[in-house]
């Protein structure tokens, strides 16, 4: 007589080969019976309470805070626009030179040295010169414009 051809090892491949298709069908069958499909609306809202946590109940309409659409500020708070006497600063030329048509003008409050060219000037200055001009952003940094003699 001759041998099965079914050894042990095939037998327990065998059985784990049911195994497994069988815990698939029940998965299959809890996830089935644990689906959200189908549900109403009201089951799948969500509320979030006073203190920014998730919950199923809905707030109190009693408590209800009405807020103006101007008082909400997103990113920046909105500045002011500046005042034009503070846009005006005082100085005196540290530098001048006429033939090139540029100087410096250091600033009285920050110290800082100033570029300025001759077509900004209103009248004719020198060294040591004091003078009010305000300042804007140049490509190489500050220039001064409307510059004038105190």
């Amino acid at each position: 007589m001759g041998r099965s051809q079914e050894t042990f090892s095939k037998k327990e491949k065998e059985k784990n080969k049911i195994k497994k298709k069988q815990d698939k069908e029940q998965k299959k069958e809890e996830r089935l019976a644990s689906s959200s499909k189908g549900k109403g609306l009201d089951e799948m809202l969500a509320y979030v309470d006073d203190n920014g946590n998730i919950s199923s109940t809905p707030p109190d309409p009693k408590k209800k805070r009405i807020v103006n659409q101007e008082d909400i500020q997103i990113g920046v708070n909105r500045q002011l626009p500046p005042d034009p006497a503070d846009l005006i600063k005082r100085g005196t030329i540290t530098f001048f030179n006429a033939a090139k048509g540029y100087g410096f003008i250091k600033d009285l409050d920050s110290q800082e040295s100033v570029f300025v060219h001759q077509n900004e000037i209103n009248g004719p200055v020198k060294e040591n010169d004091r003078v009010t001009f305000e300042v804007e952003k140049g490509p190489k940094g500050l220039n001064a414009i409307n510059v004038k003699l105190v």
